[in-house]
């Protein structure tokens, strides 16, 4: 069997069992997460920190 019949099949189980939504329309953007690259940078710079000061004494 195709993929494109067994998409369709897929579809019309859905939506005569009242389930069917369409995955593009109702899907938000997703927005990059930049609070947790700028925290894992601060981290990451601090543990440098911390081990170079470590070394340094």
């Amino acid at each position: 069997m195709p993929v494109s019949d067994m998409n369709r099949l897929e579809q019309a189980a859905r939506v005569s069992m009242g389930e069917f939504q369409d995955p593009e329309a109702s899907a938000e953007p997703l927005s990059p997460p930049r609070h947790g690259l700028w925290g894992f940078v601060l981290a990451l710079a601090a543990t440098i920190l911390f081990v170079a000061l470590y070394e340094l004494t």
